[in-house]
């Protein structure tokens, strides 16, 4: 065989740090449990109101160090404006409900809701952009529904924390997706939307002496003023990766992020985990095993189709 060629070579060395990106992007969000746990003692809603000030703050800078920030001024008028309220709104829900979750004592079911987050990117793909689902991915979804269900009857209620999570993240998911705006550019516009509202609120509990800042040691002051960077840098990461790698590659590393949250839950924070609930996220896991054969399966019948001068436009 003939040694590859340097152009070749390169794209295979992007791919690489792509890759290495994107899976370091998932895993930070992962761990992220281990960052929100130690502020458990403030109130979750400050931490989110804390989160979208200085991830405003630090995404800002980025995009004016980019030079982009005619893009966000564009993006805060008109229909653009209702838009990225809108999916503002649904990260905040998002957020709010995982911050919420974790510091409660549920990180096994938040990192359930992210495991569901591709089947409702499916369902969504059928009953809002209607899309026609294929044989396995409607397997998939059923399997999915079928665990959901089981874990209903035997919690004796819905995994709500689980269930808002993957339908706010699904959602927002979908309206990312229609929006012109980058990854960092789409996120600075989002937290600077609700900043404002944030850093009143964030006033208001400090004059009436309920807010956090003040109030204690210097270490949790800190972490409060890192939200920014703990927010935007595995975004950045991601970014990256998204434009370098295949998306069934993409749609594989996505794993990461939940099945580290899930480790934490059960061997680090020691969450209840009865024997009977693997049955329940055994079916889950089995229509995400579907969903990412399926995936890998049509990427490959794509490229092959490339490579036969058949190329097909994907939206």
């Amino acid at each position: 065989m003939s040694p590859p060629s340097k152009a070749v070579a390169a794209t295979h060395g992007i791919e690489v740090r792509g890759g290495s990106a994107a899976a370091a992007a998932y895993l930070a969000w992962g761990l992220v449990p281990l960052y929100w746990k130690q502020l458990a003692s403030i109130n979750a809603v400050e931490l989110i109101a804390q989160r979208h000030l200085w991830s405003s703050v630090f995404v800002l800078g980025l995009v004016a160090w980019q030079g982009r920030l005619g893009d966000v001024a564009r993006a805060m008028r008109g229909r653009s404006l209702l838009r990225n309220l809108g999916s503002a709104v649904l990260l905040t829900s998002n957020w709010l409900m995982y911050v919420w979750g974790v510091n409660s004592g549920h990180v096994v079911e938040a990192s359930l809701g992210y495991f569901l987050v591709p089947l409702v990117n499916v369902a969504s793909a059928r009953f809002v952009l209607h899309e026609a689902l294929r044989k396995t991915q409607w397997l998939a979804v059923s399997l999915a529904a079928l665990g959901v269900a089981l874990l209903i009857w035997q919690l004796r209620r819905p995994p709500w924390i689980a269930l808002e999570i993957a339908v706010t993240w699904g959602g927002y998911g979908l309206m990312r997706k229609q929006s012109p705006l980058g990854s960092v550019t789409g996120l600075a516009v989002e937290t600077s939307l609700l900043a404002p509202f944030a850093a009143a609120w964030l006033l208001w509990r400090q004059h009436a002496g309920t807010g956090a800042l003040g109030h204690l040691d210097a270490w949790h002051p800190a972490l409060l003023l890192s939200a920014g960077i703990v927010t935007a840098v595995p975004l950045i990461w991601f970014a990256y990766g998204a434009k370098t790698v295949r998306l069934s590659t993409l749609g594989l590393l996505q794993y990461l992020a939940p099945t580290a949250q899930f480790a934490l839950g059960v061997w680090v924070y020691h969450e209840s985990f009865p024997r009977e609930r693997l049955l329940c996220f055994g079916f889950i896991w089995a229509g995400l095993a579907l969903y990412a054969f399926d995936g890998a399966r049509s990427a490959g019948s794509s490229a092959a189709q490339v490579r036969g001068g058949t190329a097909i436009e994907t939206a």
